[in-house]
């Protein structure tokens, strides 16, 4: 049971969208104000047919900001690789590995998950003669890599 008085609710619920509201006007930080690499991540799909060319350097970054700060990315033919360090708290590499997944998973619903395992994750979007590939992996002690491949 609430031990909470009802006359006592309305003033701290107003206290609380009020204190909501000048935190979005002051552009206070929360903690789940982290960048979402999905806007990155579909830019980079996007790009896979015509070899990654429409793509511009903020778009490796802010694929691995969430999960790291060292990416190191760049294109190779029909693939584009982003290699980094998770960060500390976000547990193992194999945790991290899985969180990649899950973000790549809901940005990507289109896509298919057919590998599910602690080093490797693997989906596929389109026909098997235009198949775009996103493999994220476990890449040595303490890395991740993602690569992103078209045919």
């Amino acid at each position: 049971m609430n031990s909470i008085k009802p006359e006592k609710r309305i003033p701290a619920l107003l206290a609380v969208a009020a204190l909501s509201m000048w935190m979005l006007s002051t552009g206070v930080a929360l903690a789940d104000d982290t960048p979402s690499p999905c806007a990155a991540l579909k830019r980079i799909v996007a790009a896979a047919p015509d070899r990654f060319t429409s793509l511009q350097a903020s778009d490796s970054q802010s694929v691995a900001r969430p999960y790291g700060d060292d990416a190191r990315c760049g294109t190779e033919g029909a693939n584009y690789q982003c290699v980094w360090t998770p960060h500390s708290e976000a547990g193992s590499s194999a945790d991290a590995l899985q969180s990649l997944a899950a973000d790549i998973a809901s940005c990507l619903p289109e896509a298919t998950h057919d590998q599910n395992s602690p080093a490797r994750q693997h989906f596929y979007l389109g026909a098997r003669a235009r198949r775009t590939q996103i493999t994220a992996s476990t890449a040595g002690a303490g890395k991740l890599k993602l690569v992103v491949s078209a045919k």
